[in-house]
């Protein structure tokens, strides 16, 4: 049974990609590992069908943590056996390129964003000079590589000349047993008689929707909006929500485990998602929200950026806005809810999308690229 170990820098709790790709490399017969790290208040992860590993580090962010990270999972990586080396993303593969040369065994690189493009190191010139260095360094010895959208791995292949696999961060399609709106809502403690306007996320952070949406509340009619996610942006959301006295209008769950996300969504009449263009990484992002708005079964109301366009305008499940304003995000919302022919259209259109936009479909993809991994000489 070949070994497999998949390496991250998050700490494992939510993050549905990878835990998908392990689950799906298991029932292939890999034996396989994930590593991560552990903060002070990671949740426990319930027992998965793969090993996990969580490394405890002493700084969170910034240089220092990802010279630890790196320097800890180069030392874990040598002193343990494995046949197929996994990196996810950038601030991985470093430490996998050199332990899997070393040894002499096969690597995969998966990128889940354009890292080179990521908004944290565009006004970084010697940080995005550091990562760009590692990048150069490390593309020319990969062998397979994987990403999530057309468009990254566009980009990726005029810079490194590199076939890129595309395998998107899709949901599993589920038997939907949470059809009856109202009482999932009571279980929730949602309101009944208000439409509920959800913005989702496994990193909330600054640019990726949730100014626009908290400050688009005041022209919702009879609505709440529901934020369910965390991140660095959700304290000045929360300040701007108290600010204006908007409590009872915006509710803010923090993070949830998956079950309970799936329950957020679905008891919501539409979804949002706000990114805007301010680096590369932002414009070519396919976030998972899309998929899970699509799965279960609500309107989507996006940002024209055009990896999103592309889905939303094939398959019809929502609209796309150039003009982000408050009032021009409320007065689109108000005119979806008031059309409940076209809402009903939007819905049908979801649930025909998620037959085909589903893991069960995206994993055939994955299925392929490790067959031929694993037979790989």
């Amino acid at each position: 049974m070949p070994r497999v170990i998949l390496s991250v820098t998050n700490d494992l709790f939510s993050d549905q990609r990878v835990d998908k790709v392990c689950t799906t490399l298991t029932a292939m017969g890999f034996d396989v590992s994930l590593i991560g790290r552990r903060y002070k208040d990671s949740p426990e992860i319930a027992k998965r069908a793969y090993r996990t590993i969580r490394l405890h580090l002493f700084f969170r962010t910034g240089p220092l943590f990802y010279a630890e990270f790196n320097t800890r999972l180069f030392f874990w990586l040598l002193f343990h056996s494995f046949d197929i080396y996994v990196a996810n993303d950038l601030d991985t593969l470093l430490p996998n390129v050199l332990v899997s040369k070393f040894k002499r065994k096969k690597l995969v690189y998966d990128a889940h964003e354009y890292f080179l493009g990521i908004l944290e190191i565009q006004h970084r010139p010697k940080v995005k000079k550091a990562w760009s260095i590692i990048e150069k360094f490390c593309f020319p010895k990969l062998e397979k590589v994987i990403t999530v959208s057309q468009s990254i791995a566009d980009l990726y292949h005029e810079q490194y000349g590199k076939e890129v696999k595309v395998v998107r961060n899709i949901p599993v399609l589920q038997k939907n047993t949470l059809t009856n709106k109202n009482e999932i809502r009571k279980e929730l403690g949602l309101p009944i008689d208000q439409s509920v306007i959800i913005y989702q996320g496994g990193a909330i952070h600054r640019d990726r929707g949730g100014e626009e949406i908290v400050e688009a509340t005041p022209f919702i009619e009879n609505g709440i909006v529901l934020i369910v996610g965390q991140g660095d942006m959700v304290p000045d959301l929360q300040k701007r929500v108290q600010d204006m006295g908007w409590q009872d209008r915006v509710i803010f769950t923090g993070r949830v485990k998956p079950e309970l996300l799936r329950k957020y969504t679905a008891a919501s009449d539409i979804g949002v998602t706000f990114d805007k263009n301010v680096s590369p990484n932002h414009y070519y992002s396919l976030p998972n929200k899309l998929f899970e708005y699509i799965h279960a079964g609500i309107p989507i109301v996006a940002s024209n950026l055009p990896e999103r366009k592309r889905i939303i305008d094939e398959y019809g499940v929502g609209v796309v806005l150039d003009d982000l304003s408050p009032e021009n995000v409320g007065n689109t919302i108000n005119n979806m809810l008031q059309e409940s022919s076209k809402m009903e259209q939007f819905r049908q259109n979801c649930r025909n999308a998620a037959l085909k936009l589903n893991w069960q479909e995206e994993e055939k993809i994955l299925q392929e690229i490790y067959f031929e991994v694993k037979s790989k000489k």
